[in-house]
């Protein structure tokens, strides 16, 4: 009886290595918002797993999330994302409807954010994945800088 109780704990220690060893690496992501003028309402984030939907959609293939403002800076983390390419959209969402509200003409009325903090303009028009993605190895930190008007 002892005989079999080793070797079934012995079975079930090596299953358990075999999950851990074949388990796929996960990666965290920081994001750290900063230049935030507004100290109510909350910053909503989306990280975009590819150029599907960016900068834009509600229906990206990664995550998303909001954090309540507190200063002028707000920091949000992601993990058990896939090491890969991402690129992320943020927006000072004051109205709750968890959106970028834009005027007649696409101009952004609430600020907003874009990873690698890309120039956005009427020229320029919203930025695309290549000029916004960067690589999210182990544990990765982005900063972005809130914007409330278009760049000149």
């Amino acid at each position: 009886m002892l005989k079999l109780s080793h070797v079934l704990l012995a079975t079930l220690v090596s299953i358990s290595f075999a999950k851990t060893v074949n388990a796929e690496p996960t990666a965290t992501l920081s994001v750290v918002i900063n230049g935030i003028q507004h100290q109510k309402g909350e910053i909503c984030f989306r990280v975009y797993a590819g150029e599907k939907g960016f900068p834009m959609s509600n229906t990206s293939e990664g995550k998303s999330g909001c954090a309540k403002i507190t200063g002028s800076s707000v920091k949000k983390e992601f993990s058990g994302l896939k090491p890969g390419t991402y690129a992320i959209a943020v927006v000072d969402d004051q109205n709750g409807d968890r959106k970028l509200n834009k005027d007649f003409f696409g101009i952004p009325q609430e600020g907003f954010g874009i990873s690698k903090n890309p120039t956005v303009s009427i020229q320029t028009g919203a930025p695309k994945f290549r000029d916004a993605s960067f690589v999210v190895n182990k544990n990765t930190t982005v900063n972005i800088i809130m914007k409330y008007s278009l760049d000149s």
